[in-house]
């Protein structure tokens, strides 16, 4: 009589983020890339008015838009492909998912539109 052997298989699901951060006026876009999305958004407010990053400089640290990625490769092609577009092109990208440009927060350990 055959029997069954029970296999366990575990996938270990890595999420790698795209975002886009902007200052409070929303005069200025930071696009980047992370594994940690909260701890870098935090990163970001507490870099705020630091001259020496470009999203400090200019107070990047509002999450507007996000992506997640299963590979860092894919994340990586995807922020340098965000960066190379215009201005008015991230605006776009936005205005699909955000249309009001509303900053994300941490609600429930989810990221969700404040309101």
């Amino acid at each position: 009589m055959p029997t069954c052997k029970s296999t366990a298989i575990f996938i270990i699901v890595r999420s790698f983020f795209v975002y886009v951060v902007t200052n409070p006026k929303k005069t200025v876009l930071y696009t980047g890339m992370t594994n940690d999305l909260e701890s870098r958004i935090i990163e970001h407010y507490l870099n705020r008015g630091r001259p020496n990053t470009f999203a400090g400089r200019y107070h990047c640290y509002q999450l507007i838009h996000y992506e997640a990625h299963d590979t860092a490769v894919g994340a990586i092609e995807r922020e340098k492909e965000i960066k190379d577009w215009s201005r008015v092109k991230k605006e776009e990208l936005i205005n699909q998912e955000n249309p009001s440009w509303t900053f994300f927060e941490r609600a429930n350990n989810r990221l969700a539109a404040a309101s």
